[in-house]
């Protein structure tokens, strides 16, 4: 009876050991990948392998941003008036801000989007892991991946983004809205009956399933159809838009199969793309 005493005892020790060993290990890890330790050095390295200064956090960032452009943008564009288009100045500035900043794929997702390894490695909205039938299926009855022609010819670009907040009520900015070369939109943002302030013109309208406007009637003409998928359903809503298909919200949850018919939806009408995240602007 004493030797089972004595090994209970020997057991409840080790294990109070094992814990507070456990716990002195997680604490010291912890200590080591705080952010802001000052006693250890980082290296963080541009897209070209090169060494970035402390300036930069461990993914590559600018830790203090403003509003300051870099002394070589400065004097590089300090030559071009206000509103000019600026030949490759927002990859230049972006580069400035994530050095690691480089875009080798497509604005759109094309025919090749299976050769982009990075993207197929990780799930959305980080990439298109699993989505590959999906996209191929959408793909191969999609026209075109690019920009319209008369867009693609500029040797430069400019670029208004226009949010859905209040901002622009009563400011009359309609017209220069307008006068950029691309107009991008968001989700459901009305256009008509506010041309006066959000103006009448847009390239681009990037959207989600949940934020898309409902009926073809609302969408401007000749403007893209941007699908920033988020999840895996929304490149099955999708696909579901480009083969004029109806379908239930069943459809678009995992489990039984559902049935679909090639019914006329009210979102058939509107062309797509898929957008992978490259900048159009220049």
């Amino acid at each position: 009876m004493g030797l089972l005493v004595f090994v209970r005892n020997l057991l409840l020790a080790l294990c109070l050991f094992l814990v507070l060993g456990f716990l002195y290990y997680s604490a010291w890890k912890l200590h080591l990948l705080q952010w802001e330790d000052s006693d250890s050095v980082v290296l963080t390295f541009d897209s070209a392998g090169q060494t970035l200064g402390s300036e930069y956090d461990r993914l590559g960032f600018l830790l203090k941003l403003d509003s300051k452009l870099p002394a070589e943008l400065a004097t590089k564009y300090a030559n071009f008036s206000e509103g000019a288009c600026k030949p490759g100045y927002a990859s230049a500035l972006m580069t400035a801000i994530f050095p690691r900043f480089s875009k080798p794929a497509p604005m759109f997702l094309d025919d090749s989007f299976r050769k982009w390894a990075r993207i197929r490695e990780f799930v959305p909205p980080f990439g298109i892991k699993g989505q590959d039938n999906l996209i191929k299926a959408i793909l191969s009855v999609t026209k075109e991946y690019r920009l319209t022609p008369a867009l693609d010819s500029l040797s430069c670009r400019r670029c208004i983004i226009v949010g859905n907040g209040g901002v622009l009520a009563n400011k009359s900015l309609g017209p220069r809205i307008d006068d950029y070369d691309i107009v991008v939109r968001l989700n459901s943002a009305p256009v008509k009956g506010f041309e006066k302030d959000v103006g009448s013109k847009t390239t681009l309208r990037i959207t989600y399933p949940e934020g898309a406007m409902q009926r073809p009637e609302q969408y401007e003409r000749d403007s893209l159809f941007v699908l920033a998928g988020f999840k895996w359903q929304d490149f099955k809503w999708l696909k579901y838009i480009v083969y004029k298909e109806r379908v239930s919200q069943a459809c678009l949850s995992p489990g039984p199969r559902c049935r679909s018919s090639s019914a006329h939806s009210p979102q058939t009408e509107v062309g797509a793309s898929l957008h992978t995240g490259s900048p159009a602007c220049h």
